[in-house]
């Protein structure tokens, strides 16, 4: 009785270990193959993607009442049909001033929200809003605007009909510098120094 039982106890010890590697094998796996989603809306209407809609992050870290905002959106026109947007809508702010570099709407232009500003969209290709083709910025803020803080657009095409997207302000594109830490055990010993000198003080009476 006691070999056997012997037996199976270092079975059972040899084999602890593997089972414990499998286990912590498991959870891993579960996580290694996970990617970050890419920051910024999307939203498709008909064969028009938008992907990573944002406003470009403001100097100083937030925007202000009457400040302009530009956006980044890439277009993509996955149909067979050129397509084109026609205008740019939402409240939350004044006009949308709309600039390409080449094309009928070549020179700058600056309407009102909604109006019949237009950027072509050529069939099977993307166009970067906020690039060196066009670039659309919101006029005029009603309110200040931080990051993480969102205003919804809606996008007109001449094809594919609109979408609604959530906007955000983007991130800043890299870490800002942190202010000075504050020393706790600095502030320890300046308490003590004034609770001494206001015993000697109080002896000193």
């Amino acid at each position: 009785m006691n070999r056997a039982l012997g037996a199976a106890t270092m079975g059972v010890l040899l084999l602890s270990p593997v089972a414990l590697t499998a286990c912590s094998a498991g959870q891993v796996t579960q996580t290694a193959t996970q990617e970050r989603d890419k920051t910024g809306a999307q939203g498709q209407a008909g064969d028009i993607t938008l992907r990573q809609a944002q406003l470009t992050y403001p100097r100083g870290g937030v925007y202000e009442s009457g400040d302009d905002a530009e956006l980044q959106v890439a277009i993509v026109n996955g149909g067979t049909e050129d397509d084109t947007l026609v205008s740019v809508e939402g409240e939350g702010f004044g006009d949308v001033e709309i600039r390409t570099s080449t094309g009928a709407t070549g020179a700058s232009s600056r309407r009102s929200a909604g109006s019949s500003d237009e950027i072509e969209i050529p069939a099977d290709s993307t166009i970067f809003i906020g690039g060196d083709e066009a670039s659309l910025t919101l006029t005029d803020l009603d309110e200040g605007l931080a990051t993480g803080q969102y205003m919804e657009l809606t996008f007109t095409f001449e094809n594919s009909g609109e979408v609604t997207v959530p906007v955000t302000v983007a991130n800043p594109d890299e870490s800002l510098e942190r202010g000075e830490a504050f020393d706790f055990q600095e502030e320890e010993g300046s308490e003590e120094s004034r609770e001494g000198e206001q015993r000697e003080g109080g002896e000193n009476n």
